[in-house]
C-alpha cells in the first residue's frame, strides 16, 4: 500500500483541499473534514495511508 503526504492549503466549510508534498502534481484534492483529524489548520501536513489520514511531518 502506497503512502502519500499532503499540506491542507485551505479549509471551506465542511471541506479541507490538499495538495500532495511527494510528488509534483498541481491538483488540489478535496476531502470531507470528518474524514481528516479535528486538528487541522492551514499549512498542517498529512499523511495518507491504508484509506486514513494522520498528522504528519
Amino acid at each position: 500500500m502506497e503512502t502519500w503526504y499532503y499540506e491542507v492549503v485551505r479549509i471551506e466549510g465542511d471541506y479541507a483541499y490538499l495538495k500532495r508534498t511527494d510528488k509534483e502534481i498541481d491538483d488540489e484534492k478535496m476531502v470531507a473534514r470528518a474524514l481528516l483529524p479535528p486538528e487541522i489548520m492551514i499549512g498542517s501536513h498529512l499523511k495518507y495511508e491504508m484509506m486514513q489520514y494522520e498528522m504528519g511531518n
